[in-house]
């Protein structure tokens, strides 16, 4: 399962935006583009919900029991 930073990052380059450009599209803050690519803590859900649903994705609670954690 590939992570949220790495996930976001790979979309974004994919649609070839920037960062400033996905802020923009995602009618969110550039920090939280950036705090979301370089994996910091204390995110807002809905924030970070809105930026994946520019790519057709959202938050959302998976059984932990089937995934493979290190």
């Amino acid at each position: 399962m590939e992570r949220l930073p790495e996930f976001v990052k790979q979309k974004r380059k994919q649609a070839q935006l920037t960062q400033e450009d996905l802020a923009s599209r995602a009618g969110v803050a550039l920090t939280v583009i950036r705090k979301i690519e370089q994996d910091k803590g204390n995110l807002n859900l809905e924030k970070v919900n809105q930026v994946l649903r520019m790519f057709g994705h959202e938050l959302a609670p998976v059984n932990s029991k089937n995934l493979n954690i290190n």
